[in-house]
């Protein structure tokens, strides 16, 4: 079954025998990128091998514009995919390979750098709010050279379901629920789903054996297996055996629900070799990397 955005309609949960516990929580760490944003680095480089296939995942968000009005200026990447969700705000995509898209509200681009791209993501408002999410997700060696791909994903066109009991989900990538997500991946598999919970609303959500998982929750709190997640946190979900998925509740005592992001992918297992904005295999292809950038080959 495919849901369509523009014909949303209520689904039955899943069925989750038994659910991931949290392995850890953590709170991120706060940086400075682009001409100056601020952000909240919430998947750090030392995670990329323990959440293998995903890289990074910086969440962002100020209604000051001096926060987000200097953007991203045009910079280079290599070997991996980037995923840019827009919660609130306008920001204008550019790039080497002749793309040009425009994210708004509730919408998604989804780019793959492959062998090479330079790229700029600048806001196109300089006063409200701006927040959303960016995902590196890593590519298999076999892809890491490969053409350049580009697609908006308009916020009417993500596929969304709800459940009975008023949980509703944007799936970006993979499928839930029977919903088959924006985006398919068949290297990494990823899931990637955008959760909002009503006070007292809970989800079950089927993960494959051995597939990595997390959660980050971007309003209220959860609890998943007893253990609460609070707003600003990410939760690394375990790798239990016999587990088959999670069982996710919107905490109780807040009144206001949850809003929260779940990830789970096929990790690769291959060697990481990262140098800022290259992701290879081997310090020989991170070399090489920077050499076709300084030469301008890049996007040609």
């Amino acid at each position: 079954m495919h849901q369509q955005a523009s014909n949303e309609e209520t689904v039955a949960d899943a069925s989750v025998t038994r659910s991931r516990g949290v392995e850890r929580v953590l709170g991120g760490q706060f940086v400075m990128d682009g001409a100056g944003v601020k952000i909240n680095r919430v998947l750090t480089q030392p995670l990329q091998r323990r959440l293998d296939p995903f890289l990074m995942l910086d969440a962002f968000g100020s209604d000051r514009a001096g926060d987000y009005i200097a953007g991203f200026p045009e910079h280079p990447h290599r070997g991996f995919e980037t995923v840019t969700y827009m919660l609130s705000g306008r920001m204008r995509h550019r790039d080497s390979a002749g793309n040009e898209g425009l994210v708004t509200d509730g919408g998604v681009q989804w780019m793959t750098a492959g062998r090479g791209v330079v790229h700029s993501e600048m806001p196109e408002q300089n006063e409200g709010l701006m927040e959303g999410f960016q995902l590196w997700l890593n590519l298999p060696s076999g892809d890491k050279m490969g053409e350049p791909w580009y697609r908006d994903i308009p916020s009417g066109d993500l596929p969304r379901f709800t459940l009975a009991d008023g949980a509703a989900v944007r799936v970006i990538a993979g499928s839930s629920h029977g919903v088959t997500g924006a985006v398919q991946r068949a290297g990494t598999l990823p899931l990637y789903l955008d959760i909002h919970l009503p006070p007292g609303a809970g989800l079950a959500q089927p993960l494959p054996a051995g597939h990595n998982a997390f959660l980050y929750v971007y309003r209220g709190e959860v609890v998943v297996e007893g253990k609460g997640v609070a707003q600003g946190r990410m939760a690394i979900l375990d790798n239990a055996q016999g587990a088959d998925g999670v069982r996710i509740k919107a905490a109780g005592g807040s009144g206001q629900g949850a809003r929260l992001l779940l990830l789970a992918g096929r990790p690769l297992n291959e060697p990481i070799a990262q140098y800022g904005p290259f992701v290879m295999n081997t310090q020989a292809e991170v070399f090489q990397a920077v050499e076709d950038f300084r030469a301008g080959r890049f996007g040609a």
